[in-house]
Parts: C-alpha cells; structure tokens; sequence
C-alpha cells in the first residue's frame, strides 16, 4: 500500500522577473546546489533569446516580454496527453492519459533542458538559447519529443476505455 503522497511545496518567485516559473526552470537547470550559475545560465539564455526575437521581428521591446516569452516556449513543448502502461489480465497496454497541468510543465521544462544539453553549440546558455529559439520557432528536439508523446498517444487510442481514473 502506498503512502500519502508529498505535499508541494510553494516555490519563492525568481529575484529578477518574480516568476514562479522561470524559478522552477532554475531549480531544474541546478546540478549539485549550485543556483546562482544554473540563474546566470537561466537569465543569460533568456535574455539572448529576447534578443534574437526582437532581431527576427524588427523592433524593440521590455523586459516585461521575457516572461511571456518564455511562457510561449513552454507552451510549444509541453505534452497535453501521454501513455501509461497498465496491465491488463497478464498484457500490458500503454493507456493514453491527459497530463495534469503540474506535470506538463515539469515534463516540458526537462525535455528543454535535456534536449539543450544535447546540442553541440559552446555553452550551455548559448544551447539552452538556441533550443527555446527552436522551440518557439516549432521545431527542434524537444518540441519533436511532444509530438512522439502525442503520436504514441494517438497510436494506442483503441486502449482509452482500460484507463482506471
């Protein structure tokens, strides 16, 4: 039998933007406690992304468009529906589930970092910069990991009626 679950605990809003989000996309980008480099890595790909889209839309803007920004970014990669396995008279099937909102954006944010720290650009700002950039633009790995999450969903479809909640 399983225990009660943990209980969220409340995350203190980034100092720069006073975002609870971009303050949850630091503590995911953290290795080893330490937050001030994983915040100078955050807010130097921000800040490097807000500039390649001003370039690309020709003309300037606030730092108050950072956030939403990054919220955009969050949104072109954040699954809606995923798979679970369940078994099913000695058969596992891989069951299609919408994702709770919490998890969505814990899945979206890993899938940014991890597919950033696969690219080959010098710098995990400039790679954590360029895969957002990819990402708003509706490409590169981690808005490609959505749609496989989505496509397997879709795939296994005829599973939907052993889902148990």
């Amino acid at each position: 039998m399983r225990r009660r679950a943990a209980e969220k605990r409340p995350v203190v809003p980034d100092p720069k933007f006073g975002d609870e989000l971009i303050a949850r996309f630091i503590n995911v980008v953290m290795y080893s406690g330490k937050k001030s480099l994983a915040e100078r890595i955050v807010y130097g790909a921000l800040e490097e992304l807000t500039k390649k889209q001003k370039s690309a839309e020709g003309e300037g803007g606030e730092g108050g468009d950072t956030v939403a920004l990054f919220g955009r970014v969050l949104d072109q990669v954040c699954p809606t529906v995923e798979v679970r396995s369940r078994r099913v008279g000695g058969a596992t099937y891989q069951i299609p589930v919408e994702v709770a909102p919490h998890r969505r954006i814990a899945l979206g944010m890993r899938w940014v970092i991890q597919c950033a720290r696969k690219r080959s650009e010098k710098g995990t700002m400039r790679r954590l910069a360029a895969e957002m950039a990819d990402a708003l633009m509706g490409r590169g790995e981690a808005v490609k990991k959505r749609e496989d999450v989505h496509r397997m969903a879709k795939a296994n479809q005829a599973f939907a009626h052993y889902r148990w909640n």
